[in-house]
């Protein structure tokens, strides 16, 4: 059978159903063989014959065959008419049957056939109640000689019973030819002791709704081999039918329902007597499955069953309500508490309570009223309290749980589900599926909105939106699969993409100004169109409605009008006014939206757009379909006469046009082109970008070539702000042609035109993005095999789309493509330049991960990394782990394997100073790691004379040039990874002898593979040799001097080397004591200094896009120097040696640290910080070097590492830098500080909780915020910037969100200040305890009553009859001193109710973001404030009053707020559920400390405590094996304290107060087995089993009875025993 599904979640098919399936067929086979055996046996007739004597039906076989050869009329006065001898009274029976015994000497097999018979017995005599009665007579005196073996009894019995029912609900089997069945056939596993083709109809309409697909339980169908001495149960004549075999007539409705009921009535009888017997756990679960399928289907839905026989009875009949009665009392018995024979956590995942027809009966309602309460209960224990809040911020990735065999970027970036929802066991649940089954206006709508409103304020990037969105109905193909993870349906996004319109409609009707947010909108509504995610005609109904009906005075401009004029090219939006039949009726509704502009500034480009954007739409409709033209606006048509005029009054036909001398007029009527002449106004754009010429490229010194290289000559590039205004289809229309100039077309193009293509994609992210890469490879799959092209790209890529991909989610896809590019060039002799570029992107990119990567993309071998980007991954492999931890169980797995792929092809270790600072779990597998320097200076000893020799003859001034080529071409490997250690030695000891000229050639010639092996070696040998000269009494100064002089010789007289990976060598070898004194000299070199100082004048300012001059090209031997552009003559745009180096820079810094240098680093922050604000990721440097190094840096040495951010444009608190600055680290800052970075985070990381479109009984909280960002003053603390709207991407390229702009600023915050972690938690953590009494003061204060309860849909109400008489003191709880109330609600635009929740979450989600140190406080002090309570604390309080408070204090606090009953109990619970929620899964392994902080547990009331905080770990930690063991047992420990042995609680306390405790450990361990939501054939893992079962050794005997099922004794636990019977099953088959 299969047991029900967990409610709530999809009916998935059974893994083992086709194993079962053959299972059964050996078993059939099996069992057939026995029922014949069985069947000839001698003793079989003499049974049979002594059971029909004492049933009466001795000689009445003769009688019943004439009967029925008579007429039916007459049959039936025969059957009441019918005369019997009286049969022996049933005191004999037993001394007959011993009789009987004797004969036979094989008592096993004469068991067996006894069993046999009974069944057979009990299935045709159970209508005849007499009969009825002797067959118990029979069993219970059977039984009290030892002659019934209930364990194979009582299987059987229900086996056969199941297949009897199935052929009278079928018809079409006589009931003898299944009702002798002997075999007992055991489940494989639990809940499928035997699968029957009557699966119930209770099967929701939707697999994935809350509502439950309930399987019926029977048994198989069994073989008909069996003897016709066994009448079938003919309704004709019910009393001669008992011992005839005769064939059924049609079985009539009424008197086969009787049949089945008298049938169950009696099983139930039997069950009831084989109960008071010791039978074994397997039969116990047989039993318990088969009554649960008689109630699931009480009413005989089965399958099989014609239309007739499936009516509804309105109220069951007497003979039913008594069956049903006794299966009740079966049940009850299996499930009490006294005997526990069957866990009642069975009941809860049965789906008994949601059957569909529930019949009119007390008893049975009784218990599923109780299946509802033990559910609920149970449940809770699964929930976060607020679990209702618990949404995406966009302020940090998180990563789906993906298996170790996922590839790619898919695997890579498939992001979390934003939603989940909680099933009715508690289990989170997400999915297409689910989503189109929540109901509009429900909770579960409501909060997906809120979630779609605030990615429509933050715009996350399109990669989420993919996975998130499904496509609208009209758009997908049938063939299409589910999307994983999506949980938005198209209505959902119509309706949030609607109430994002007329947001913005009302802050523009309140003369904010909001055109920003209206372009960053427009570019994802583009998105969103083009996408298929909206139905246009469905949506443009549902916004005219939406203006028309809720807000029709609200539509005062033409910004929608703007909206759709953005889309009308798009091709889904052409279709659809094209070929739909409502498209007149569209058309019209389009046209209906226009406003006449009424804007106080005429001449403002916005304001010219808006006014022409109706005449652009109406002409684009009417050359759309002529059907349509008849209601355009002639008006409207007649004005784009004005637009033509203005073009050829500009244009002069010559399309070029100044766009640096344009004034705002001309900017307002150009955008209006774009919308009209797209074609046109790109050509202008485009020759604009050629109209300085082109110039010819001279070949370089070093290379002689006929092939003339055409250059474009700058210009100016075209401004962001013009450029933000040009219609997206425009900007489609510029890329593609600016991208086939560049990557195709002869000439060189300007910086001008790729400066422009950057600003193109980072004004309009979502609509416009593409990977460049695969681009190329799909227009032209040659265009990359072209150097030029790719330097191009690399470029682009490295020096100004990096924070793009990042924030696209593309970086790993990018990382995969370039670092294949780079395994193939790394060999590749000569081609240098390419490499190094290709090289320095993939640092930066490996730099740039925030989250857990795969180093190959298919996630097996060998990396295809150099040793350089090796290095740099474990380094940043270190930086996560330490900094944002692990996210999921499948990364922890991978790590290992992830540190051999990488150490398979390096040869570094690591130093004992640099190790001292990586997180544990990756300090312990490299800390064993050889170190083969030792070898490569042996191995270079042994060499050393050779090699001196070789370059001896090779670089001498008088050189033969012919031994050049032949050392190039047949000089070995081993020696030639020794040339620039050579040279190092000769110029050491011969300053000026060394040929450069030769040097420079050979090192051009070697791969840059070997020229990286070759700078390695060089290092080792260099180090060395300063050693063995210090040895022989050298002075170290002349050392370092000779030495720094000579690297200077390499790097920048004769430029034989890179730099950049010439640094990376030397702080690789920290554990020397002179690397980093030469990596110093270097630094502080005039050459370097001097290349940064002109790399900083020639690039103009950080932020490239705003740069309005124009570009300077720098030439290419003076970029990139001799070594890179030796024979290139292609030039460069953004590559130099110095931007090089800013990958390099920050990972000095942390060398330099980690090594206790912290002069040195500040020396480096002090001359590089300027050069610093040009590293795209500089401000995610500061944050993770904070948290890296959290506790060992000095407060001087913070803020000159805050110096490297543009502080005035990071959203730092006001009163920050006072406090950063403080130099009395006793006196922490007040908790007005904390609470107002936590406003912060609510206002503008947490998604809000009402909608801004609608105003709610508080007012409009949108007008609110908006006013309060006008009048904000510079007085109140703050987010400096709140007033400026949201940002676009290129304004915060990192982090990438607005959202993550203010959580990680908040972060870097608390990270900065000079005062403990204690102090700095527990200013957190008394906001959270105190937030409420100090906001409702505040409020109360302010507004009076006004500030009452809000009636908010995300707050659900109170729960009624919620005792709060022993919480009186939480009402006069005092509030937080030293926070200033001062308008702190209204500056949120909450009530103080709804503020106090939301400040929960924020507190929590900031705490999750830092360093462990502050996870270690947070769980002390959430345990001082839990054993600090009062009601904990006085002794005085009876039991009833704890359960009463803690009872309360764990419900939500949302529910508290509305009372203003919150209590700190409550508060701190949702705190670190908050916590817990946004904690990678690697930090949720500290989590144990607070129940080690709580313990010794004297009370109930404590563990109750204890499992509603570590309760809902479990569920997320079911594929962290060790993790989850580790919780539960801790869980279980503290059972221990409270129901041990020997424990001596404060008050007497009964197991059956914690039977929701109980439930739930059944229910995490099945789980944890299932490895996520509970399915029909979830079981416990044998080791779980084996733990719990070892602890209930210490517990009470009434609470170890409890949990005995979970036990791995198969001799008590229905779980251990099934799962040995399975092995056993499957082990005896051939």
């Amino acid at each position: 059978m299969m047991r029900a599904t967990t409610p709530g979640l999809p009916s998935q098919p059974v893994p083992e159903m086709d194993q079962n399936s053959s299972l059964q067929q050996q078993r059939a086979s099996s069992s057939s063989s026995s029922r014949a055996h069985q069947f000839h046996h001698p003793a079989r007739p003499a049974i049979v014959e002594l059971f029909n004597l004492y049933l009466g039906c001795r000689g009445a076989q003769q009688k019943l065959n004439d009967s029925f050869r008579e007429t039916p009329n007459k049959t039936q006065k025969r059957v009441t008419a019918f005369n019997r001898d009286l049969p022996p009274s049933n005191e004999q029976f037993l001394l007959d049957f011993e009789q009987l015994k004797i004969q036979f000497p094989d008592q096993v097999q004469l068991l067996a056939v006894t069993e046999s018979v009974l069944i057979s017995l009990v299935i045709q005599c159970c209508i005849h109640a007499p009969r009825a009665e002797f067959l118990l007579f029979a069993l219970r005196s059977l039984c009290s000689i030892g002659y019934i073996n209930w364990d194979t009894f009582l299987p059987s019995l229900l086996s056969s019973v199941s297949s009897s029912e199935m052929s009278v609900g079928q018809g079409s089997q006589t009931l003898a030819a299944v009702a002798s069945t002997t075999s007992s056939q055991q489940s494989a596993i639990l809940p499928s002791s035997a699968v029957v083709p009557n699966t119930s109809n209770f099967q929701s309409s939707n697999p994935a709704s809350p509502l439950p697909s309930v399987h019926a339980i029977g048994s198989p169908a069994q073989s008909a081999a069996e003897p016709s001495s066994c009448a079938t149960l003919s309704p004709t004549k019910p009393t001669d039918a008992i011992c005839n075999g005769q064939q059924p007539a049609r079985v009539n409705l009424s008197i086969r329902d009787s049949a089945l009921s008298s049938l169950r009535q009696l099983c139930c009888k039997i069950i009831l007597i084989g109960l008071e017997s010791n039978l074994k756990p397997v039969t116990h679960a047989d039993i318990f499955y088969h009554m649960l399928n008689w109630l699931v289907n009480w009413d005989q839905k089965q399958q099989g069953v014609d239309e007739f026989d499936s009516i509804k009875y309105s109220k069951p009949d007497k003979a039913l309500i008594e069956w049903l009665h006794s299966c009740l009392d079966v049940v009850w018995l299996l499930v009490e508490d006294d005997h526990c024979r069957v866990p009642f956590y069975e009941l809860l995942r049965s789906g008994l309570q949601f059957i569909e027809n529930i019949p009119d009966d007390e008893a049975l309602f009784t218990l599923i009223l109780e299946i509802h309460r033990r559910r609920d209960m149970m449940a809770m224990h699964m929930q976060m309290l607020d679990q209702h809040l618990h949404c995406p911020t966009f302020g940090t990735p998180r990563l789906l749980p993906q298996a170790t065999n996922m590839s790619g970027e898919t695997g890579a970036n498939a992001r979390y589900s934003p939603i989940t929802y909680p099933s009715v066991l508690g289990e989170p649940l997400h999915g297409e599926d689910l989503a189109a089954s929540i109901q509009r206006g429900s909770l579960d709508w409501e909060r997906a909105l809120r979630c779609l409103r605030h990615a429509f304020r933050n715009t996350p990037s399109q990669d989420w939106w993919k996975r998130v969105l499904l496509l609208a109905p009209c758009h997908r193909h049938h063939a299409q699969g589910p999307t994983p993870g999506a949980v938005f349906t198209s209505d959902m996004i119509c309706e949030a993409t609607i109430d994002r319109i007329v947001e913005l409609l009302r802050l523009t009707n309140s003369e904010t100004n909001c055109w920003q947010e209206w372009l960053i909108f427009s570019d994802l509504f583009f998105f969103l169109m083009k996408s298929g995610c909206l139905d246009f005609v469905d949506f443009v109904d549902k916004l005219v409605s939406r203006l028309q009906d809720g807000d029709q005075y609200i539509l005062r401009t033409n910004h929608v009008t703007w909206l759709l004029a953005q889309i009308i090219r798009v091709e889904l939006v052409m279709n659809a006014l094209n070929k739909d039949s409502r498209k007149v009726e569209t058309t019209r509704k389009i046209l209906s939206f226009h406003k006449e502009d009424r804007s106080s500034d005429p001449n403002n480009p916005q304001s010219i757009l808006l006014d022409f954007i109706s005449s652009c739409q109406n002409l684009r409709i009417w050359s759309l379909n002529t059907s349509t033209r008849e209601y355009l606006n002639n008006e409207q048509l007649q004005k784009g006469k004005q637009i033509d005029e203005w073009w050829k009054q500009v244009s002069k036909g010559e399309r070029i046009m100044d766009y640096m001398k344009m004034d705002e007029r001309s900017i307002g009527m150009f955008w209006v082109v774009s919308y009209t002449m797209a074609q046109p106004a790109c050509e202008t754009v485009m020759n604009w970008l050629t109209s300085a010429g082109v110039t010819e490229l001279l070949p370089g010194p070093n290379l002689q070539s006929n092939e003339t290289l055409m250059v474009m000559q700058e210009v100016s590039p075209l401004p962001i702000s013009l450029l933000s205004g040009f219609s997206i289809n425009l900007c489609l229309k510029l890329a593609f042609q600016m991208e086939e100039s560049m990557f195709s077309g002869q000439v060189v193009p300007s910086i001008a035109m790729v400066e422009t293509y950057v600003r193109v994609m980072l004004v309009s992210p979502h609509a416009l993005f593409r990977s460049l890469l695969t681009l190329l490879a799909q227009r032209n799959q040659a265009s990359l095999s072209k150097p030029a092209a790719s330097i191009l790209v690399f470029e682009m890529l490295n020096y100004r789309l990096l924070s793009l991909y990042r924030y696209q989610g593309k970086s790993k896809g990018l990382m995969y493509d370039v670092t294949k590019m780079v395994a193939t060039l790394k060999a590749k002799r000569g081609d240098h330049r390419l490499f190094r570029l290709a090289e320095n992107l993939c640092m930066n990119l490996v730099l740039s991960m925030k989250d857990f990567f795969y180093v190959k993309r298919e996630g097996k071998g060998p990396t295809e990394f150099t040793e350089t980007l090796n290095r740099i991954a474990v380094t940043t492999l270190a930086i996560i782990i330490k900094t944002r931890g692990i996210a999921e169980v499948e990364h922890l797995l991978y790590l290992q394997t992830m540190l051999e792929q990488i150490l398979a092809t390096s040869q570094h270790a690591w130093s004992e100073k640099t190790l001292r600072y990586f997180p544990p779990i990756l300090r312990d597998t490299l800390i064993g790691r050889m170190d083969k320097r030792d070898m490569a200076i042996q191995a270079w000893h042994q060499a050393e004379s050779t090699v001196l020799n070789q370059c001896t003859r090779l670089l001498s001034p008088s050189a033969d040039p012919t031994y050049l080529m032949t050392y190039i071409n047949h000089s070995f490997p081993q020696h030639r990874r020794y040339l620039c250690a050579g040279a190092w030695i000769l110029k050491y000891g011969h300053p000026d002898s060394i040929n450069s000229l030769h040097l420079g050639r050979v090192l051009r010639e070697f791969s840059p593979e070997e020229v990286t092996a070759n700078i390695y070696t060089m290092v080792d040998v260099l180090l060395n040799h300063i050693n063995l000269e210090l040895q022989r009494g050298r002075s170290l100064q002349d050392l370092m001097l000779k030495a720094c002089a000579n690297l200077s010789f390499f790097i920048w007289t004769h430029e034989l080397l890179p730099l950049d990976i010439l640094l990376l060598a030397l702080i690789d070898r920290d554990d020397d004591p002179h690397s980093l004194q030469i990596v110093m000299n270097l630094l502080d070199s005039k050459e370097l200094q001097q290349r940064v100082k002109l790399y900083l004048i020639n690039r103009g300012p950080p932020e490239h896009w705003l740069f309005s001059g124009t570009f300077k090209r720098v030439e290419l031997q003076k970029a990139l120097g001799n070594h890179l552009s030796w024979k290139e003559r292609y030039p460069t745009f953004f590559d130099d040696i110095a931007a090089r180096l800013l990958p390099i820079i920050p990972l000095i810094i942390y060398r330099l640290i980690e090594n206790d240098a912290i002069d040195a680093a500040d020396r480096v922050l002090q001359c590089y910080s300027a050069f610093l604000h040009y590293y795209p990721l500089n401000f995610t440097f500061v944050r993770d070097i904070l948290a890296y190094f959290y506790g060992h840096l000095p407060a001087k040495f913070i803020l000159r590492i805050l110096n490297v951010l543009d502080v005035k444009k990071i959203p730092f608190s006001d009163s920050f830098p006072q406090h950063v600055n403080s130099s009395n680290a006793a006196i922490g800052p007040p908790l007005d500080y904390f609470a107002t970075l936590l406003l912060g985070i609510v206002n503008h990381v947490i998604p809000p909780l009402s909608n801004c479109s609608k105003t709610g009984p508080m007012g409009d909280i949108c007008s609110v915020r908006a006013q309060h960002n006008k009048t904000q003053a510079t007085s109140q603390p703050g987010p400096a910037i709140a007033s400026e709207g949201q940002k676009p991407f290129y304004q915060i390229q990192d982090p990438g969100t607005y959202t993550q702009l203010i959580l990680e600023t908040a972060v870097i915050e608390i990270l900065s200040l000079p005062v403990t972690t204690s102090q700095i938690v527990t200013s957190l953590v008394q906001i959270v305890v105190h937030i409420q009494p100090t906001l409702v003061q505040s409020s109360n204060g302010l507004h009076g009553a006004s500030s009452g309860v809000g009636q908010s849909s995300v707050l659900p109400t109170s729960p009624s009859g919620g005792s709060t008489d022993s919480l009186g003191a939480t009402r006069t709880t005092p509030s937080a001193s030293g926070i200033n109330t001062s308008n702190f609600v209204w500056r949120s635009g909450y009530t103080c109710q709804q503020l106090s929740c939301l400040l929960i979450q924020a507190c929590g989600l900031l705490l999750a973001q830092l360093p462990q140190e502050f996870h270690a406080q947070l769980y002390m002090e959430s345990a001082r404030v839990i054993k600090d309570s009062w009601w904990l604390v006085d002794g005085k309080r009876s039991v009833s009053e704890l359960e009463s408070a803690v009872s309360y204090a764990l419900l939500d606090p949302t529910w508290a707020a509305q009372d203003n009953t919150s209590t700190a109990i409550g508060n701190v619970v949702a705190l670190l559920h908050s916590f817990f929620s946004n904690l990678p899964l690697e930090w949720l392994d500290g989590a144990d400390l607070i129940i080690k902080h709580l313990r010794p547990v004297t009370s109930i009331a404590v563990l109750r405590i204890a499992f509603r905080i570590m309760g809902p770990l479990l569920p997320r930690l079911a594929n962290a094996h060790t993790l989850f063991t580790k919780t539960l047992s801790l869980l279980l420990n503290v059972m221990v304290d409270v129901f041990g042995r020997n424990s001596q609680p404060t008050a007497p306390i009964e197991a059956s107060e914690i039977s929701d405790i109980i439930d739930f450990l059944h229910h995490v361990v099945h789980y944890e087995g299932q490895g996520g939501p509970v399915q029909a054939n979830s079981k416990p893992r044998a080791e779980v089993l084996a733990l719990i079962g070892q602890t209930a050794e210490n517990l009470r005997p009434d609470v170890q009875h409890l949990l005995s099922h979970l036990k791995a004794d198969v001799n008590c636990s229905i779980y251990a025993a099934t799962d040995q019977n399975s092995s056993k099953t499957m082990h005896d088959l051939p």
